[in-house]
Protein backbone atom coordinates (compact mmCIF):
# COMPACT_ATOMS: atom_id res chain seq x y z
CA UNK A 1 0.00 0.00 0.00
CA UNK A 2 1.20 3.11 -0.66
CA UNK A 3 1.75 6.04 1.53
CA UNK A 4 1.48 9.81 1.09
CA UNK A 5 4.40 11.92 2.64
CA UNK A 6 3.08 13.77 5.51
CA UNK A 7 3.04 16.46 5.31
CA UNK A 8 4.44 17.25 1.72
CA UNK A 9 6.72 20.07 3.02
CA UNK A 10 10.06 18.85 4.43
CA UNK A 11 10.27 18.97 8.54
CA UNK A 12 14.12 19.41 9.60
CA UNK A 13 15.66 18.50 12.50
CA UNK A 14 18.53 19.69 13.81
CA UNK A 15 20.63 18.85 17.17
CA UNK A 16 23.65 17.92 18.69
CA UNK A 17 22.46 14.90 20.32
CA UNK A 18 22.31 12.07 17.59
CA UNK A 19 20.40 9.89 20.05
CA UNK A 20 17.91 12.58 20.53
CA UNK A 21 17.40 13.06 16.34
CA UNK A 22 16.63 9.05 16.45
CA UNK A 23 14.59 8.97 19.18
CA UNK A 24 12.30 12.27 17.87
CA UNK A 25 12.58 11.14 14.35
CA UNK A 26 10.99 7.85 15.58
CA UNK A 27 8.72 9.16 17.60
CA UNK A 28 7.04 11.02 14.89
CA UNK A 29 7.35 8.72 12.45
CA UNK A 30 5.50 6.25 14.16
CA UNK A 31 2.77 9.01 14.38
CA UNK A 32 2.69 9.38 10.68
CA UNK A 33 5.39 12.25 9.80
CA UNK A 34 7.14 10.44 7.49
CA UNK A 35 8.59 13.57 5.51
CA UNK A 36 11.61 14.45 7.91
CA UNK A 37 15.20 15.51 7.34
CA UNK A 38 17.65 15.43 10.76
CA UNK A 39 20.93 17.30 10.80
CA UNK A 40 23.50 17.55 14.00
CA UNK A 41 25.42 19.61 12.64
CA UNK A 42 24.08 23.13 12.58
CA UNK A 43 26.86 24.11 10.15
CA UNK A 44 24.66 22.45 7.26
CA UNK A 45 21.65 24.14 7.54
CA UNK A 46 21.90 26.72 4.82
CA UNK A 47 23.01 24.14 2.23
CA UNK A 48 19.82 22.34 3.30
CA UNK A 49 17.58 25.40 3.33
CA UNK A 50 18.42 25.78 -0.09
CA UNK A 51 18.54 22.32 -1.67
CA UNK A 52 15.81 20.96 0.19
CA UNK A 53 11.79 21.49 0.42
CA UNK A 54 11.71 22.79 3.71
CA UNK A 55 8.62 24.50 5.72
CA UNK A 56 9.31 23.51 9.01
CA UNK A 57 12.25 23.40 11.49
CA UNK A 58 12.44 21.39 15.01
CA UNK A 59 15.84 23.27 16.38
CA UNK A 60 17.44 22.95 19.31
CA UNK A 61 18.49 25.87 21.79
CA UNK A 62 22.13 24.63 23.03
CA UNK A 63 24.56 23.59 20.31
CA UNK A 64 28.49 23.50 20.66
CA UNK A 65 29.30 25.52 17.18
CA UNK A 66 26.27 27.64 16.59
CA UNK A 67 23.75 28.46 19.30
CA UNK A 68 20.15 27.39 18.15
CA UNK A 69 19.09 31.27 19.18
CA UNK A 70 21.78 32.33 16.04
CA UNK A 71 20.58 30.24 13.87
CA UNK A 72 16.26 31.45 14.53
CA UNK A 73 17.70 34.80 13.75
CA UNK A 74 19.03 33.66 10.57
CA UNK A 75 16.63 31.57 9.63
CA UNK A 76 13.62 34.11 10.13
CA UNK A 77 15.69 36.99 8.10
CA UNK A 78 16.37 34.70 5.02
CA UNK A 79 13.59 32.36 5.14
CA UNK A 80 10.74 34.02 6.97
CA UNK A 81 8.02 32.06 5.83
CA UNK A 82 9.82 28.68 7.66
CA UNK A 83 7.91 27.99 10.68
CA UNK A 84 10.05 26.75 13.64
CA UNK A 85 9.78 25.33 17.21
CA UNK A 86 12.09 25.29 19.71
CA UNK A 87 12.75 22.13 21.29
CA UNK A 88 15.32 22.95 24.18
CA UNK A 89 16.69 21.11 27.45
CA UNK A 90 16.92 24.56 29.01
CA UNK A 91 13.09 25.20 31.06
CA UNK A 92 13.43 29.37 31.24
CA UNK A 93 10.73 31.29 30.54
CA UNK A 94 12.84 34.67 29.68
CA UNK A 95 14.30 32.32 26.68
CA UNK A 96 11.14 30.92 25.34
CA UNK A 97 9.51 34.50 25.42
CA UNK A 98 12.57 35.83 23.59
CA UNK A 99 12.47 33.03 21.02
CA UNK A 100 8.97 33.73 20.15
CA UNK A 101 10.25 37.57 19.92
CA UNK A 102 12.40 36.67 17.34
CA UNK A 103 9.89 34.59 15.10
CA UNK A 104 9.55 31.19 17.01
CA UNK A 105 6.06 29.52 16.06
CA UNK A 106 6.13 27.28 19.26
CA UNK A 107 8.84 26.51 22.14
CA UNK A 108 9.01 23.25 24.32
CA UNK A 109 11.58 21.44 26.73
CA UNK A 110 12.67 18.04 25.78
CA UNK A 111 10.93 17.20 28.72
CA UNK A 112 8.03 17.87 28.05
CA UNK A 113 4.98 15.62 27.34
CA UNK A 114 5.06 14.27 24.40
CA UNK A 115 1.75 14.93 23.25
CA UNK A 116 1.97 18.53 23.33
CA UNK A 117 4.79 18.56 21.05
CA UNK A 118 2.92 16.60 19.00
CA UNK A 119 0.01 18.98 19.22
CA UNK A 120 2.32 21.60 18.44
CA UNK A 121 3.86 20.26 15.58
CA UNK A 122 0.40 19.21 14.04
CA UNK A 123 -0.42 23.19 14.64
CA UNK A 124 2.64 24.59 13.25
CA UNK A 125 1.86 21.96 10.14
CA UNK A 126 -2.06 23.10 9.68
CA UNK A 127 -0.66 26.60 9.61
CA UNK A 128 2.29 26.77 7.45
CA UNK A 129 -0.10 24.61 4.80
CA UNK A 130 -2.88 27.50 5.26
CA UNK A 131 0.13 30.18 4.42
CA UNK A 132 1.26 28.08 1.46
CA UNK A 133 -2.68 27.38 -0.18
CA UNK A 134 -2.82 31.29 0.40
CA UNK A 135 0.19 32.18 -1.40
CA UNK A 136 -1.03 29.65 -4.42
CA UNK A 137 -4.75 30.88 -4.34
CA UNK A 138 -3.00 34.41 -5.27
CA UNK A 139 -0.93 33.29 -7.60
CA UNK A 140 -3.51 31.15 -9.53
CA UNK A 141 -6.29 34.27 -9.30
CA UNK A 142 -3.77 36.62 -10.37
CA UNK A 143 -3.08 34.34 -13.01
CA UNK A 144 -6.15 34.14 -14.71
CA UNK A 145 -5.08 30.93 -16.75
CA UNK A 146 -5.46 26.96 -15.37
CA UNK A 147 -2.14 24.91 -15.47
CA UNK A 148 -3.98 21.74 -16.01
CA UNK A 149 -6.67 22.38 -18.11
CA UNK A 150 -6.86 18.85 -19.16
CA UNK A 151 -7.86 17.63 -15.59
CA UNK A 152 -11.56 19.60 -16.58
CA UNK A 153 -11.64 17.95 -19.59
CA UNK A 154 -15.04 16.61 -18.71
CA UNK A 155 -16.69 19.05 -17.21
CA UNK A 156 -18.21 20.66 -20.32
CA UNK A 157 -18.62 24.67 -19.63
CA UNK A 158 -17.72 28.34 -20.85
CA UNK A 159 -19.03 29.60 -17.74
CA UNK A 160 -16.43 32.52 -15.67
CA UNK A 161 -18.05 31.58 -12.43
CA UNK A 162 -17.23 27.62 -13.01
CA UNK A 163 -14.09 28.34 -14.58
CA UNK A 164 -13.27 30.49 -11.59
CA UNK A 165 -13.97 27.70 -9.19
CA UNK A 166 -11.69 26.04 -11.45
CA UNK A 167 -8.65 28.12 -10.40
CA UNK A 168 -9.73 27.94 -6.56
CA UNK A 169 -9.75 23.94 -7.30
CA UNK A 170 -6.33 24.21 -8.42
CA UNK A 171 -4.87 26.44 -6.03
CA UNK A 172 -6.02 24.00 -3.42
CA UNK A 173 -6.14 20.50 -5.02
CA UNK A 174 -2.81 19.72 -3.25
CA UNK A 175 -3.36 20.28 0.15
CA UNK A 176 -4.66 17.91 2.97
CA UNK A 177 -7.48 20.21 4.24
CA UNK A 178 -10.90 19.37 3.29
CA UNK A 179 -13.36 20.26 0.58
CA UNK A 180 -16.69 21.02 0.72
CA UNK A 181 -18.56 20.60 -3.03
CA UNK A 182 -21.81 22.26 -2.49
CA UNK A 183 -24.62 21.94 -5.39
CA UNK A 184 -27.98 20.99 -6.44
CA UNK A 185 -28.01 17.21 -7.86
CA UNK A 186 -26.98 16.87 -11.17
CA UNK A 187 -24.50 19.59 -11.25
CA UNK A 188 -21.58 17.16 -10.80
CA UNK A 189 -19.86 17.16 -7.94
CA UNK A 190 -18.30 13.60 -8.38
CA UNK A 191 -17.10 14.89 -10.84
CA UNK A 192 -15.14 17.93 -9.27
CA UNK A 193 -14.31 15.27 -6.63
CA UNK A 194 -12.11 13.21 -9.54
CA UNK A 195 -10.42 16.63 -10.54
CA UNK A 196 -9.45 17.46 -7.07
CA UNK A 197 -8.29 13.81 -6.60
CA UNK A 198 -6.11 14.03 -10.07
CA UNK A 199 -4.74 17.31 -9.33
CA UNK A 200 -3.61 16.44 -5.97
CA UNK A 201 -1.04 13.65 -7.29
CA UNK A 202 -1.56 11.22 -4.67
CA UNK A 203 -0.75 8.01 -5.30
CA UNK A 204 -3.40 6.37 -3.73
CA UNK A 205 -6.86 5.87 -4.97
CA UNK A 206 -10.31 7.67 -4.97
CA UNK A 207 -12.89 6.04 -2.46
CA UNK A 208 -16.48 7.08 -2.84
CA UNK A 209 -19.42 6.43 -0.75
CA UNK A 210 -22.68 7.73 -0.13
CA UNK A 211 -23.17 8.27 3.34
CA UNK A 212 -27.49 9.27 2.82
CA UNK A 213 -29.37 7.10 5.13
CA UNK A 214 -26.86 5.05 6.40
CA UNK A 215 -26.98 4.48 10.12
CA UNK A 216 -24.51 4.68 13.43
CA UNK A 217 -23.42 1.59 13.14
CA UNK A 218 -22.97 1.33 9.49
CA UNK A 219 -21.10 4.32 9.09
CA UNK A 220 -18.53 3.27 11.69
CA UNK A 221 -18.25 0.08 10.36
CA UNK A 222 -17.83 1.16 6.73
CA UNK A 223 -14.95 3.89 6.92
CA UNK A 224 -13.29 2.63 10.17
CA UNK A 225 -13.76 -0.95 9.41
CA UNK A 226 -13.91 -3.66 12.53
CA UNK A 227 -11.53 -5.98 14.33
CA UNK A 228 -11.92 -9.76 13.98
CA UNK A 229 -14.51 -10.59 16.89
CA UNK A 230 -15.93 -7.45 17.47
CA UNK A 231 -19.34 -8.34 17.19
CA UNK A 232 -21.18 -11.38 16.25
CA UNK A 233 -20.25 -12.40 12.63
CA UNK A 234 -17.31 -10.42 12.40
CA UNK A 235 -14.98 -13.48 12.16
CA UNK A 236 -12.22 -11.65 10.64
CA UNK A 237 -10.49 -7.96 10.06
CA UNK A 238 -12.00 -6.19 7.57
CA UNK A 239 -10.48 -2.28 6.10
CA UNK A 240 -12.63 -0.12 6.40
CA UNK A 241 -12.57 2.40 3.64
CA UNK A 242 -10.93 5.21 5.20
CA UNK A 243 -7.63 2.67 5.34
CA UNK A 244 -8.33 1.57 1.11
CA UNK A 245 -8.25 5.33 0.67
CA UNK A 246 -4.82 5.20 2.31
CA UNK A 247 -2.42 7.96 0.37
CA UNK A 248 -5.72 9.12 -1.77
CA UNK A 249 -9.38 10.88 -1.38
CA UNK A 250 -11.93 9.40 0.26
CA UNK A 251 -14.98 11.01 -0.93
CA UNK A 252 -18.53 11.38 1.22
CA UNK A 253 -21.19 12.08 -0.82
CA UNK A 254 -24.70 13.72 0.61
CA UNK A 255 -22.61 14.72 3.34
CA UNK A 256 -26.09 17.01 4.75
CA UNK A 257 -28.07 13.51 5.19
CA UNK A 258 -25.50 11.89 8.32
CA UNK A 259 -27.16 12.36 11.54
CA UNK A 260 -25.80 13.48 14.14
CA UNK A 261 -23.92 10.67 16.19
CA UNK A 262 -22.17 9.98 12.68
CA UNK A 263 -21.02 13.51 12.32
CA UNK A 264 -19.09 13.24 16.01
CA UNK A 265 -17.22 10.41 14.63
CA UNK A 266 -15.94 12.21 11.40
CA UNK A 267 -15.83 15.68 13.45
CA UNK A 268 -12.92 13.53 15.55
CA UNK A 269 -11.49 11.72 12.56
CA UNK A 270 -10.70 15.39 10.87
CA UNK A 271 -9.60 16.48 14.04
CA UNK A 272 -7.52 14.01 15.73
CA UNK A 273 -6.44 12.63 12.11
CA UNK A 274 -6.80 9.12 13.99
CA UNK A 275 -9.86 6.94 14.37
CA UNK A 276 -10.46 3.60 15.63
CA UNK A 277 -11.94 0.25 13.80
CA UNK A 278 -14.45 -1.13 15.88
CA UNK A 279 -13.56 -3.61 18.57
CA UNK A 280 -10.23 -2.10 18.45
CA UNK A 281 -8.43 -0.37 21.12
CA UNK A 282 -5.79 0.34 18.66
CA UNK A 283 -5.90 3.71 16.81
CA UNK A 284 -5.09 4.31 13.09
CA UNK A 285 -3.87 7.46 11.62
CA UNK A 286 -5.94 9.14 8.85
CA UNK A 287 -3.38 8.97 5.74
CA UNK A 288 -5.93 10.07 3.27
CA UNK A 289 -7.69 13.26 2.00
CA UNK A 290 -10.92 14.11 2.65
CA UNK A 291 -13.92 15.48 0.05
CA UNK A 292 -17.54 15.86 1.16
CA UNK A 293 -20.24 16.66 -0.89
CA UNK A 294 -24.04 17.94 -0.54
CA UNK A 295 -27.28 19.09 -1.87
CA UNK A 296 -28.41 20.72 1.02
CA UNK A 297 -27.46 24.06 2.54
CA UNK A 298 -25.34 22.79 5.37
CA UNK A 299 -25.59 27.02 7.15
CA UNK A 300 -29.10 26.47 7.24
CA UNK A 301 -29.03 22.71 8.64
CA UNK A 302 -26.46 24.03 11.65
CA UNK A 303 -28.85 27.01 12.20
CA UNK A 304 -31.58 24.64 12.83
CA UNK A 305 -29.67 22.51 14.61
CA UNK A 306 -29.50 19.46 12.10
CA UNK A 307 -26.28 19.67 11.92
CA UNK A 308 -23.01 20.28 14.02
CA UNK A 309 -21.50 23.35 13.91
CA UNK A 310 -18.01 22.64 14.59
CA UNK A 311 -17.72 20.29 11.74
CA UNK A 312 -19.45 22.77 9.17
CA UNK A 313 -16.46 25.16 10.09
CA UNK A 314 -14.15 21.92 9.79
CA UNK A 315 -15.80 20.80 6.54
CA UNK A 316 -15.50 24.82 5.17
CA UNK A 317 -12.10 25.38 5.10
CA UNK A 318 -11.94 25.05 1.35
CA UNK A 319 -16.09 25.53 -0.39
CA UNK A 320 -16.40 24.64 -3.58
CA UNK A 321 -19.64 25.81 -5.12
CA UNK A 322 -21.13 24.64 -8.14
CA UNK A 323 -23.70 26.93 -10.22
CA UNK A 324 -26.91 25.30 -11.42
CA UNK A 325 -27.77 24.77 -15.19
CA UNK A 326 -30.31 27.55 -15.28
CA UNK A 327 -27.52 29.85 -14.21
CA UNK A 328 -25.49 28.93 -16.87
CA UNK A 329 -27.71 28.34 -20.11
CA UNK A 330 -25.03 29.12 -22.27
CA UNK A 331 -23.43 25.59 -21.66
CA UNK A 332 -26.81 24.36 -23.05
CA UNK A 333 -25.66 24.28 -26.84
CA UNK A 334 -22.20 23.11 -25.01
CA UNK A 335 -23.56 20.02 -23.54
CA UNK A 336 -26.35 19.28 -25.96
CA UNK A 337 -23.43 18.47 -28.02
CA UNK A 338 -21.00 16.95 -25.75
CA UNK A 339 -24.13 14.31 -24.45
CA UNK A 340 -25.16 13.54 -27.77
CA UNK A 341 -21.84 12.81 -29.28
CA UNK A 342 -21.40 10.39 -26.03
CA UNK A 343 -24.87 8.86 -26.92
CA UNK A 344 -24.16 8.42 -30.47
CA UNK A 345 -20.92 6.67 -29.96
CA UNK A 346 -22.47 4.41 -27.24
CA UNK A 347 -25.27 3.36 -29.42
CA UNK A 348 -23.30 2.99 -32.80
CA UNK A 349 -25.11 5.78 -34.28
CA UNK A 350 -23.43 8.76 -36.98
CA UNK A 351 -23.28 11.90 -35.60
CA UNK A 352 -26.62 14.23 -35.58
CA UNK A 353 -27.45 17.53 -36.64
CA UNK A 354 -28.80 19.85 -33.44
CA UNK A 355 -31.83 21.69 -34.30
CA UNK A 356 -30.95 25.13 -34.84
CA UNK A 357 -33.38 26.85 -32.09
CA UNK A 358 -32.99 23.76 -29.71
CA UNK A 359 -30.97 25.54 -26.86
CA UNK A 360 -33.25 28.55 -27.47
CA UNK A 361 -36.43 26.79 -26.67
CA UNK A 362 -34.76 25.17 -23.66
CA UNK A 363 -33.53 28.01 -21.87
CA UNK A 364 -37.01 28.60 -20.60
CA UNK A 365 -36.47 25.57 -18.93
CA UNK A 366 -35.72 25.55 -14.74
CA UNK A 367 -34.11 22.15 -14.83
CA UNK A 368 -34.68 21.24 -12.12
CA UNK A 369 -31.97 17.67 -12.45
CA UNK A 370 -29.59 20.23 -14.17
CA UNK A 371 -26.76 18.48 -16.35
CA UNK A 372 -28.16 14.65 -15.21
CA UNK A 373 -31.46 15.81 -16.48
CA UNK A 374 -30.15 17.08 -19.94
CA UNK A 375 -28.21 14.05 -20.47
CA UNK A 376 -30.82 11.80 -19.84
CA UNK A 377 -32.80 13.38 -22.12
CA UNK A 378 -30.38 13.96 -25.39
CA UNK A 379 -29.52 10.10 -24.92
CA UNK A 380 -33.52 9.57 -25.25
CA UNK A 381 -33.56 12.07 -28.07
CA UNK A 382 -30.67 10.10 -30.17
CA UNK A 383 -32.56 6.57 -29.45
CA UNK A 384 -35.43 7.65 -31.17
CA UNK A 385 -33.48 9.60 -33.41
CA UNK A 386 -34.20 7.93 -37.09
CA UNK A 387 -32.54 10.83 -39.63
CA UNK A 388 -29.39 12.67 -39.60
CA UNK A 389 -31.23 15.62 -37.05
CA UNK A 390 -31.60 15.03 -33.49
CA UNK A 391 -34.94 14.39 -32.29
CA UNK A 392 -36.70 17.01 -30.52
CA UNK A 393 -39.81 15.07 -29.47
CA UNK A 394 -38.44 14.52 -25.64
CA UNK A 395 -37.57 17.78 -25.53
CA UNK A 396 -41.09 19.19 -26.55
CA UNK A 397 -43.00 18.95 -23.35
CA UNK A 398 -40.14 20.91 -21.80
CA UNK A 399 -40.84 24.15 -24.15
CA UNK A 400 -42.68 27.17 -22.84
CA UNK A 401 -42.89 24.92 -19.43
CA UNK A 402 -43.13 28.99 -17.62
CA UNK A 403 -46.69 29.56 -17.15
CA UNK A 404 -47.78 33.10 -18.79
CA UNK A 405 -48.31 35.97 -16.40
CA UNK A 406 -51.73 36.95 -16.21
CA UNK A 407 -52.22 40.52 -14.99
CA UNK A 408 -55.26 41.72 -12.91
CA UNK A 409 -56.73 44.22 -11.63
CA UNK A 410 -54.94 43.87 -8.56
CA UNK A 411 -51.91 42.69 -9.69
CA UNK A 412 -51.30 46.30 -11.40
CA UNK A 413 -50.68 49.29 -8.97
CA UNK A 414 -50.58 52.46 -9.84
CA UNK A 415 -50.15 55.76 -7.27
CA UNK A 416 -53.32 57.84 -7.25
CA UNK A 417 -50.96 61.28 -7.26
CA UNK A 418 -49.08 59.74 -10.50
CA UNK A 419 -50.09 60.24 -14.36
CA UNK A 420 -51.18 56.79 -15.70
CA UNK A 421 -48.46 55.29 -18.63
CA UNK A 422 -49.46 55.34 -22.14
CA UNK A 423 -49.79 51.74 -24.00
CA UNK A 424 -46.91 52.73 -26.02
CA UNK A 425 -44.82 53.30 -22.60
CA UNK A 426 -46.29 50.13 -21.12
CA UNK A 427 -45.41 48.24 -24.90
CA UNK A 428 -41.73 49.47 -24.73
CA UNK A 429 -41.18 48.38 -20.87
CA UNK A 430 -42.80 44.51 -21.73
CA UNK A 431 -40.27 44.82 -24.84
CA UNK A 432 -36.96 45.68 -22.68
CA UNK A 433 -38.52 43.19 -19.24
CA UNK A 434 -38.52 40.48 -22.20
CA UNK A 435 -35.55 41.27 -23.97
CA UNK A 436 -33.93 40.94 -20.46
CA UNK A 437 -34.95 37.93 -19.51
CA UNK A 438 -33.94 36.31 -23.04
CA UNK A 439 -30.79 37.50 -22.19
CA UNK A 440 -31.34 39.33 -25.92
CA UNK A 441 -32.42 36.80 -27.46
CA UNK A 442 -34.93 38.48 -29.97
CA UNK A 443 -36.64 34.64 -31.00
CA UNK A 444 -37.07 34.10 -27.31
CA UNK A 445 -38.04 37.30 -26.30
CA UNK A 446 -40.71 37.46 -29.18
CA UNK A 447 -42.04 34.18 -27.82
CA UNK A 448 -42.63 35.57 -24.57
CA UNK A 449 -44.13 38.67 -25.65
CA UNK A 450 -46.73 36.11 -28.19
CA UNK A 451 -45.34 38.36 -31.41
CA UNK A 452 -42.93 36.96 -34.38
CA UNK A 453 -39.59 37.61 -34.39
CA UNK A 454 -39.67 40.48 -37.35
CA UNK A 455 -42.27 42.35 -35.57
CA UNK A 456 -40.63 42.39 -32.27
CA UNK A 457 -37.05 43.64 -34.44
CA UNK A 458 -39.42 46.35 -36.26
CA UNK A 459 -40.58 47.25 -32.31
CA UNK A 460 -36.59 47.56 -31.01
CA UNK A 461 -35.77 49.34 -34.29
CA UNK A 462 -38.89 52.24 -33.74
CA UNK A 463 -37.66 52.31 -29.75
CA UNK A 464 -33.58 53.30 -30.60
CA UNK A 465 -35.09 55.90 -32.97
CA UNK A 466 -36.91 57.49 -30.60
CA UNK A 467 -34.20 56.85 -28.03
CA UNK A 468 -31.37 58.92 -30.12
CA UNK A 469 -34.44 61.85 -31.50
CA UNK A 470 -35.10 62.74 -27.26
CA UNK A 471 -31.22 62.30 -27.04
CA UNK A 472 -30.76 65.01 -29.33
CA UNK A 473 -33.94 66.82 -28.07
CA UNK A 474 -32.61 67.16 -24.87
Amino acid sequence: MKHNLYPQFKILLVDDEIAFLRSMSLTLEIQGFNNLITCSDPSLIPSLMESEDIGLVLLDLTMPKVSGQKVLSWLKEEYPNVCVIIISGVNQVNTAVECVKQGAFDYFVKTSDQNQILDGLKRAIHTQELTLENQALRAQILSNELEKPDAFANIITSDKAMWSAFRYIESIASTRQPVLISGESGVGKELIANVIHELSRCPGPLVSVNVAGVDDNVFADTLFGHARGAFTGADKTRLGLVEKAAGGTLFLDEIGDLSLASQIKLLRLLQEGEYYPVGSDKPKRLEARIVVATHQQLAQLQAEGKFRKDLFFRLKTHMVTIPPLRERLADLPLLIDHFMTLACKEMNKPSLTVPKNLSVNLSQYSFPGNARELKALVYDAVSQSTSNELNCAPFEPLFNREKPVVLTESSILFAANMPLPTLSNMADLLVDEAMKRASNNQSLAARMLGISQPALSKRLKNMKENHEENEKDT
